[in-house]
């Protein structure tokens, strides 16, 4: 098979005139300015950010000093306080981690740097896939957003499809789907279960879809914002099939959980790592996004926790036969998952978000 390629804390301390005198020699012989380096990057918290904290955060420190300093948000919170800190002119974050699709939009142009000169010094990466690195980031790894379902007995049937999601019959149970500023997914899962080929797909007919929608909504039982939230959810049994985050399925898997999915109900996603427009902490932040593209080991082992399509092809002969299979891969992309329309979802997203808003209050 080819593959397609903290909460923030401030510290007060207290010291006596004295004492604060006679630790400034202490200070400098110990190098006090590089032992306050930092970078701080958001992201959304959880299984996510502990996969990358214990294979790129972490490594980074040890090798270079620079602490990691992560920022809790929803996707949608980050991408509004990018743009307001860079509207203000008073910018405290250096980076956060942006889907694929929003990443090439001109919201997004707006909010980050232009990454084309950065870029240049892996243009001969030949284990690097060609978009890993782009104007508007770096590319942190590939997933899907897909169907996950509680396992029952064995022998029993398995949704597949996304139109099993709606036979609330034969898989009873409540379901979960995704609302924030992004609902472009959950508009053609519905239209894909109301019979709409795959390669029909795009444009989204929205009036079909939010109608589609309409015979499910009684059974959805949590609106997930965030996917910790959808996690926690799956842990206090408030759904039995839901549209999730491969990630965060992957990660409950490796944690015990009675937790499946299909691959013949999803689509193709991504995760981008976007610098942010008179970032404080610049050149620590190009520092920290080139050491994960320069360790195929550090994406190896984060890609083996999360079941994601790490950016370089030396990272995923790294990866274990096991994680490989549940990576999305050439063949699930040409026979099952959708590969979204970014330039239209972008296009449209303003007219997106207002007719779901519209129906989802």
């Amino acid at each position: 098979m080819s593959f397609i390629w903290i909460r923030l804390s401030a510290i007060g301390l207290r010291l006596p005139i004295c004492a604060f005198a006679c630790f400034i020699p202490l200070a400098a012989s110990l190098n006090w300015a590089s032992a306050t380096e930092q970078v701080v990057i958001a992201s959304t918290g959880g299984a996510y950010d502990r996969a990358l904290k214990a294979a790129w955060f972490d490594p980074f420190t040890k090798e270079t000093g620079i602490q990691v300093v992560t920022v809790v948000a929803t996707n949608a919170e980050m991408r509004a306080k990018a743009s307001a800190m860079v509207k203000a002119g008073n910018v405290t974050w250096d980076l956060y981690l942006d889907g694929e699709i929003q990443a090439a939009s001109e919201t997004h142009r707006q909010a980050t740097e232009d990454l084309s000169g950065f870029c240049q010094q892996f243009a001969n990466r030949k284990d690097l896939s060609p978009n890993a690195c782009a104007p508007g980031g770096v590319l942190l790894q590939s997933t899907a957003t897909l169907l996950v379902y509680r396992t029952g007995k064995a022998g029993e049937p398995v949704p597949e499809t996304w139109a099993d999601m709606w036979d609330t019959k034969k898989f009873p149970g409540g379901r979960a789907f995704p609302s924030f500023d992004d609902p472009w997914r959950v508009m053609a899962a519905a239209l894909l279960a109301d019979g709409v080929a795959k390669d029909k797909l795009f444009p989204l007919d929205v009036d079909r879809a939010l109608a589609k929608l309409d015979q499910i909504r009684p059974a959805i039982t949590l609106w997930w914002k965030t996917g910790d939230q959808s996690v926690q959810g799956f842990r206090n049994n408030e759904y039995s099939l839901g549209q999730i985050w491969l990630t965060r399925a992957k990660a409950m898997q490796t944690e015990g959980l009675p937790i499946a999915w299909s691959s013949k109900a999803s689509f193709l996603v991504g995760d981008r790592i976007s610098l942010i427009k008179g970032a404080p902490h610049r050149e620590n932040a190009l520092k920290l996004i080139a050491f994960w593209l320069k360790s195929p080991k550090a994406q190896a082992q984060a890609c083996e926790v999360l079941s994601c399509t790490p950016p370089s092809s030396d990272a995923i002969a790294l990866m274990s036969d096991q994680a490989r299979k549940t990576m999305p891969g050439a063949d699930d992309i040409r026979n099952s998952i959708v590969v979204p329309d970014a330039e239209w979802i972008n296009a449209n997203a303003a007219m997106l978000l207002e007719r779901w808003n519209n129906w989802i209050r």
